[in-house]
């Protein structure tokens, strides 16, 4: 049997019209009896890059012995004239995560899902330590087993005090090495519990943190990647 957590997470397409524009990853959210495909903000809007799709297609697995199985489910970004997706801001400014509502009526019968739940978030930030190991389960530059249709997972650490919001802003930094086509991904940890889907979920990949005067021809890349904290989807879910 395939791990549940990748069976959490999706390829996200972003359409305008019939025109594909990007891909991207998301994964799925259910609380209190509704469903919700979570990615980051900028993959369903992103005004400043003129990225404005109208739609998403994800797939979803139909059979648990045979992942070749997949149903696609195409989500409409707009409904009488406005978004169908929820947001935020804090003190920070805009959080850079979307949580979308699906119905789920309109969702294959037979759909193989382990979404995620409330209590899969991190509850306890001492339990935390800058340096310890993460996983970031998506499809980097829309790369995965195009067979079965799984993510890959990438490994990383954290690269910043948990908890704390860096430069004032609700995310923490991971040290991993990522790509287009994270954005949305879940940022997870191996709990090992026992249940269904033994895995917290601690924040949302967003994109990777540069400087802005790097000399690109003396100085690498920093190699770092903001994070969001995945506490946000209890207000975005509720």
């Amino acid at each position: 049997m395939v791990e549940s957590i990748l069976l959490s997470v999706t390829r996200v397409s972003t359409f305008l019209g019939p025109t594909l524009l990007t891909t991207a990853s998301g994964f799925f959210f259910e609380t209190e009896g509704r469903f919700f495909l979570v990615t980051s903000r900028h993959v369903v809007s992103d005004p400043p890059s003129s990225h404005l799709p109208d739609r998403l297609e994800v797939a979803m697995h139909l059979d648990a012995r045979d992942l070749r199985r997949v149903g696609v489910v195409s989500i409409d970004l707009y409904g009488g004239g406005r978004a169908a997706w929820r947001q935020a801001r804090d003190s920070g400014g805009e959080i850079d995560v979307a949580a979308i509502p699906i119905d789920p009526g309109s969702l294959p019968a037979e759909r193989i899902v382990h979404p995620f739940t409330p209590a899969h978030l991190q509850q306890t930030l001492a339990e935390l330590e800058v340096g310890a190991a993460l996983h970031i389960v998506g499809f980097p530059l829309g790369f995965y087993d195009t067979v079965h249709h799984l993510p890959v997972v990438r490994q990383g650490t954290i690269a910043s005090s948990f908890g704390v919001r860096f430069q004032g802003e609700g995310y923490f930094l991971t040290d991993a090495r990522t790509h287009r086509g994270m954005s949305g991904a879940p940022v997870v940890v191996k709990i090992g519990d026992g249940s269904e889907l033994p895995w917290r979920l601690l924040g949302v990949h967003s994109s990777r943190l540069d400087m802005l005067n790097r000399d690109n021809a003396l100085d690498d890349a920093l190699g770092l990647n903001v994070t969001w904290y995945a506490d946000i989807l209890n207000v975005l879910t509720s």
